[in-house]
C-alpha cells in the first residue's frame, strides 16, 4: 500500500475556521485576517516546515496573539528622548487616559448645556492660552508642517515669503521647508548668505508684495564660526513699521524656556520679542501628541483659521484630547527624562549590571527631534556586546539600544522605572539567544 500524502492530512480550511477559539476571534479580526493566518499555516505545513497534527495548535497560537495593529510597544534605551522612529513624545499617563475617553463620542464640537455648536478644540486652546498667557490666540493643525503650509499660504499665497538663506532648511525624510512654502503658492524672497544676514538684507527685501517674513529655528545642526543672524526682537520694528506679519517656525515646542536648555528658543520669549505668530510642534518637547500649534495675535491667527486650507489640517479629536492633557498635566515623560537626576540614574544602571556581571560606561543622551543639537545630556549605560542589538529588538518586550564603537549601550534615561526589571529580563533573554546563535554558527 503506497504512503499517504501527509498532504492530505492537512486540516481543511472550513473544519480550521469552524473551531471555536476561531469563531470568538471574529469579534476583534478582521475575516481576511483570520483567513490569511489559516492559510499561511496551512502554507507552512504544505512546504513541509509544520507536521499536520501541529496545523490546528499553530492556527489556535496564532489566533490568541495576534493583534489588529501590528505597531509594537518599544523600550526606548538609546538616551535619545524625542525619537523620531520611535513615535517622538511618549504620552503621559493622562494624555493617554483623555485619548481613551475621546475615542468614543466626545463633546469635541458642541455645547451640552444648550445643544447648540461650539468652537472645535476649545479646551485645549483654553489650556494652551493658560500655559502661555503672552499668546492672544491659538490654533492647533496636525503637525508643524502642517502649521507652516497654513501661515504661507493664508498670509503669502501669490506673494513673497522673505526668509534668510541660512534658514532654509531641511526637516525629517527630506523634506525641505523651500519645497513646503512653495507648493502654497508663495514665492521665497532669499536675503543675506548661508553664513551671515543682516538687518538692512531685510529692509531692502521688503515691499509691496511682501506677504510675510519667516524666521525659522535650525533643527539637527549648528553653524558656528564667522557667522550672522538677526534675532526677533531687532527683526520685529521693522517688520511692523511695514505691516508685514513675522512668523517664528521654532520646532520643538519648548512653551517656556527650561533652564536645562539656554540656547533652545520658546514659544513665550518669541512673542515677548514680536513675533506676531509662532508655530511649534506638540510631539517634541511639549511631549504630547503630534500636533501643529500656532500661537500669537488674534487678529492674525482668526485670519489662518477662516482660511480654507485650515479645515483640511485640522487636529482630531484624540490629538486635541491628548494635546490638552498634556499642557493641562503634570511633567510629562520627556520632561522627566529631560530632567532626570544623573546620580539616580547612575543606582538604576548599577543594579542591573551587578545583576548582569557587565560594566557601567559614561554615556551622553540627546534631546533628539531637532531640539538642542550638539548639547549632551550627561549619564550612563551598561555596555553590552554589539551582536545583542539585534537580539534585543526582536524580542519580547522588543527593546532599541544604541549600537556605537562596537558594543551595544543601554542608556535608561528614557526608561520608566518600572520597566527596569522587563529591560533586565530582555538583556538576559538576549544574551541566552546570542549564545545558542554563536554555538550554532561554530559547531
Amino acid at each position: 500500500m503506497d504512503d499517504v500524502d501527509p498532504r492530505r492530512l492537512i486540516p481543511r480550511t472550513n473544519d480550521l475556521l469552524a473551531l471555536q477559539p476561531v469563531r470568538e476571534a471574529r469579534g476583534r479580526l478582521h475575516e481576511r485576517v483570520i483567513r490569511e493566518l489559516v492559510r499561511e499555516i496551512q502554507e507552512r505545513a504544505r512546504r513541509g516546515e509544520l507536521p499536520p497534527g501541529q496545523v490546528e495548535p499553530a492556527l489556535l497560537s496564532a489566533i490568541a496573539t495576534r493583534k489588529a495593529g501590528t505597531m509594537r510597544p518599544v523600550l526606548n534605551a538609546t538616551g535619545v528622548i524625542v525619537h523620531t522612529n520611535l513615535g517622538r513624545a511618549p504620552l503621559s499617563a493622562g494624555a493617554v487616559e483623555a485619548v481613551v475617553a475621546a475615542s468614543g463620542y466626545v463633546d469635541v464640537e458642541l455645547d451640552l448645556a444648550d445643544g447648540s455648536r461650539s468652537r472645535r478644540g476649545a479646551g485645549v486652546r483654553a489650556a494652551l492660552l493658560a500655559a502661555c498667557p503672552a499668546a492672544e490666540d491659538v490654533l492647533v493643525v496636525n503637525n508643524g508642517a502642517a502649521a507652516l503650509v497654513l501661515a504661507t499660504t493664508a498670509l503669502s499665497s501669490g506673494r513673497e515669503v522673505v526668509v534668510s538663506r541660512g534658514e532654509l532648511v531641511e526637516i525629517g525624510a527630506g523634506f525641505r521647508l523651500t519645497d513646503l512654502m512653495e507648493s502654497t503658492g508663495a514665492r521665497l524672497r532669499e536675503v543675506g548668505t548661508t553664513n551671515r544676514t543682516h538687518l538692512h538684507d531685510y529692509a531692502e527685501a521688503l515691499g509691496t508684495d511682501t506677504g510675510c517674513v519667516l524666521k525659522v529655528h535650525p533643527s539637527n545642526f549648528r553653524v558656528d564660526g564667522f557667522t550672522s543672524a538677526v534675532p526677533l526682537h531687532e527683526l520685529s520694528p521693522l517688520t511692523h513699521a511695514n505691516g508685514v506679519p513675522l512668523v517664528a517656525d521654532l520646532g520643538s515646542g519648548l512653551l517656556a524656556p527650561d533652564p536645562y536648555l539656554p540656547d533652545e528658543p520658546d514659544v513665550a520669549s518669541a512673542l515677548a520679542s514680536g513675533a506676531d505668530v509662532v508655530i511649534a510642534s506638540g510631539d517634541k518637547l511639549l511631549g504630547g501628541p503630534q500636533a501643529g500649534l500656532l500661537l500669537g495675535r488674534k487678529e492674525i491667527i482668526t485670519r489662518l483659521a477662516r482660511h480654507p486650507l485650515a479645515r483640511a489640517v485640522r487636529a482630531d479629536k484624540l490629538a486635541l484630547a491628548a494635546l490638552e492633557a498634556t499642557v493641562a498635566g503634570g511633567p510629562t515623560p520627556v520632561v522627566q527624562a529631560l530632567h532626570a537626576d544623573v546620580r539616580e540614574l547612575r543606582r538604576r544602571t548599577d543594579r542591573l549590571a551587578q545583576a548582569l556581571g557587565v560594566p557601567v560606561v559614561p554615556h551622553d543622551g540627546r534631546v533628539g527631534g531637532g531640539g538642542a543639537p550638539g548639547v549632551p545630556l550627561p549619564g550612563w549605560a551598561l555596555r553590552l556586546p554589539e551582536g545583542l542589538a539585534r537580539h534585543l529588538r526582536t524580542g519580547v518586550p522588543a527593546v532599541l539600544p544604541r549600537v556605537h564603537d562596537g558594543s551595544c549601550l543601554i542608556d535608561l534615561r528614557c526608561v520608566p522605572v518600572a520597566d527596569d526589571d522587563r529591560i533586565l529580563e530582555a538583556v538576559r533573554r538576549a544574551l541566552a539567544n546570542l549564545e545558542v546563535a554563536d554555538a550554532g554558527r561554530t559547531g
